[in-house]
């Protein structure tokens, strides 16, 4: 049996870097188009703004904000077959301004009626299941126990909640590690919190995942999810725990990763990382999904061919009993036919 089934991760997520332009800007060099980009301006402060192929180009949501869709008629216009393009919004494309994207493909897409309690709904979705990623906008019923499939064919480890018409309600986060029990919230520092309401203390199948009558995952409106499985030598979902120590936590993956977002059972920030801005050791630069705060520059991580490692020790990456929530996506040393790899 191979050891992954992705030889090139790139062809699934990967991070493109740009400088913005200040007018219509047809960015390539992602690898395949994406459905779904997050965007940030690294040198001023500014908004991440979500994009996805499921709500549509120009409809944008925060990271930073309980405010759902939005409208960009000149923020992203557009996916191409290797990008995207952006026009004159300085959220996306101020001239001078350095911007980093993360992209991830699905592709395969569908619609469908959730099950489970209370009345039937509809919802669309794109999935890759190889990728172990799918996008799922679904309509509340308000009622505990509404089941939405999610086309993974795989049991989700992380999913990201985001009422997107209604009312502005705070995102809601399902992690593995934390259990069907209790809740983060993408949009501000807070620990994790008991809320029976949000998953309906159900953990996720290989084809549905259970919301109870949460106003942020289960309105009486519509909802997008992100959901992400674990595939080994490509994505990990996990947790670790911090040492108190700058020869901090080493985290085991199975393979290099490109990609990092993590939180600590606190009150503090939500932290990202990836390959591409800085992209050596230590100095992998931090970005905030839960402020509009500029780019960090304190030295916080070594990415390693096989993991990470902490290199601060403070509450954002590593006080000491301190419980940290992560996701990780990569590349394996070893491809799909067992060879090492030689090139990326």
């Amino acid at each position: 049996m191979s050891y992954t089934t992705i030889n090139k991760h790139t062809d699934y997520f990967n991070t493109k870097l740009y400088t913005g332009t200040g007018s219509s800007n047809a960015l390539t060099g992602v690898g395949f188009q994406p459905d779904l980009t997050w965007i940030k301006q690294r040198n001023e402060t500014r908004n991440s703004n979500l994009y996805d192929s499921i709500r549509g180009v120009q409809v944008y949501i925060q990271s930073s904000s309980s405010g759902g869709n939005g409208t960009h008629t000149n923020g992203l216009t557009a996916f191409g077959s290797d990008g995207f393009t952006v026009v004159s919004h300085d959220d996306v494309n101020k001239n001078s301004g350095t911007y980093c994207s993360w992209n991830w493909k699905a592709g395969t897409t569908g619609s469908g009626t959730t099950g489970g309690s209370g009345s039937a709904q509809s919802y669309s979705y794109s999935v890759n299941t190889t990728a172990g990623f799918s996008i799922v906008k679904y309509t509340g019923n308000a009622t505990a126990g509404h089941t939405i499939p999610h086309h993974l064919g795989a049991v989700p480890k992380m999913i990201l909640f985001k009422q997107i018409t209604g009312a502005n309600v705070d995102w809601r986060v399902y992690h593995e590690a934390i259990g069907n029990t209790h809740r983060l919230c993408l949009n501000d520092t807070s620990a994790s919190n008991d809320d029976d309401s949000a998953f309906n203390d159900t953990s996720p199948t290989s084809s549905v995942f259970t919301v109870g009558g949460s106003s942020s995952t289960n309105p009486s409106a519509d909802v997008v999810a992100y959901c992400f499985a674990d595939v080994k030598g490509y994505s990990k979902v996990g947790s670790y725990t911090g040492n108190g120590n700058a020869n901090g936590t080493f985290i085991y993956l199975g393979f290099k990763p490109s990609f990092i977002m993590l939180k600590g059972n606190n009150s503090e920030n939500w932290m990202m990382y990836d390959n591409k801005r800085e992209g050596y050791n230590v100095d992998n630069d931090s970005i905030h999904p839960n402020t509009s705060d500029a780019e960090g520059t304190a030295d916080d991580i070594d990415i390693l061919s096989n993991g990470f490692k902490i290199r601060r020790a403070t509450g954002l990456l590593g006080d000491s009993g301190v419980n940290y929530y992560y996701i990780a996506i990569g590349q394996s040393l070893v491809g799909s036919n067992n060879v090492c790899a030689t090139a990326r």
